[in-house]
């Protein structure tokens, strides 16, 4: 059979039996995307309605302008932080740790800042610390956060050379979602975090982080495998490693967009 042909096995999930076709070499740019200035095809731009430097919220598929799906909160957010002096992460973390700006720090045992390389390319934003998280403190070390590690060794990712947080730093009761109000609260620490990290790249980790930091109107079934720009930054939403271990049909739609994900990691380090 021809190398072209052949089929590759899934090798994240310790399911030989799955089987995925040989992906194309750049992913399909949606009809109503134009291609960044400077950048290689890989990337697409959903263009703001008036300039380049979209803030978060421009809508995937209408851009941006007034009543944008992310709102006004998170745009004064942005804001806001860009119009701080920069501070280290160290500086972020020990205020995150005497933050009481919504009521999930008086249920949780400790926050859970996020960890990794503080000068990252790549960056992972979850949706909230679960069990494991809260007593570790450390973000992604349950069953969703060893499933995560598997996904990134199977693409040549090293998670030492990623940076991995969650929009909320305290976990939630009995592991629910965040609400809108908890996410508002703490998205200044977040964007904090982006900004002292300067990632090239945020992987969106299921449907509150997309919702989060591209649009709140999105729906993680349909812009999952799409580039977004915001801000200098490409953004990659995908399914949460937590949906994977309910779903398995989602298994081969998170190993397409990660290979899409290592695969512009490799063009910028060529660069």
């Amino acid at each position: 059979m021809p190398e072209s042909e052949r089929q590759l096995p899934l090798p994240i999930f310790d399911d030989g039996g799955s089987q995925i076709a040989p992906q194309a070499s750049e992913p399909v740019m949606q009809s109503n995307a134009e291609p960044v200035g400077t950048q290689p095809a890989l990337w697409p731009e959903f263009q703001p309605a008036a300039h380049e430097d979209a803030r978060p919220g421009a809508h995937p598929e209408t851009g941006g302008g007034e009543g944008n799906g992310a709102g006004r909160e998170d745009e004064a957010a942005w804001t806001a932080v860009h119009e701080e002096k920069p501070r280290s992460l160290t500086d972020l973390q020990r205020e995150c740790l005497t933050c009481g700006k919504c009521d999930l720090r008086a249920g949780c045992t400790q926050v859970v800042f996020g960890e990794g390389n503080p000068r990252a390319k790549l960056m992972f934003v979850g949706e909230g610390p679960g069990q494991q998280e809260d007593i570790q403190g450390r973000p992604f070390v349950g069953a969703a956060g060893q499933l995560l590690d598997r996904i990134l060794a199977a693409v040549g990712i090293r998670r030492d050379e990623v940076y991995i947080t969650n929009i909320v730093k305290c976990r939630p009761p009995r592991n629910r979602l965040p609400t809108s109000e908890e996410a508002e609260a703490c998205l200044p620490h977040l964007f904090t975090q982006i900004r002292a990290i300067k990632p090239k790249i945020i992987v969106c980790l299921g449907a509150l982080a997309t919702q989060t930091l591209i649009d709140k109107r999105a729906r993680i079934t349909r812009v999952r495998g799409n580039w977004f720009r915001k801000n200098g930054i490409m953004y990659m939403p995908t399914f949460h490693p937590a949906a994977l271990l309910r779903d398995e049909t989602k298994k081969r739609p998170v190993w397409e967009d990660m290979k899409q994900v290592k695969e512009a990691l490799d063009k910028l380090d060529a660069t």
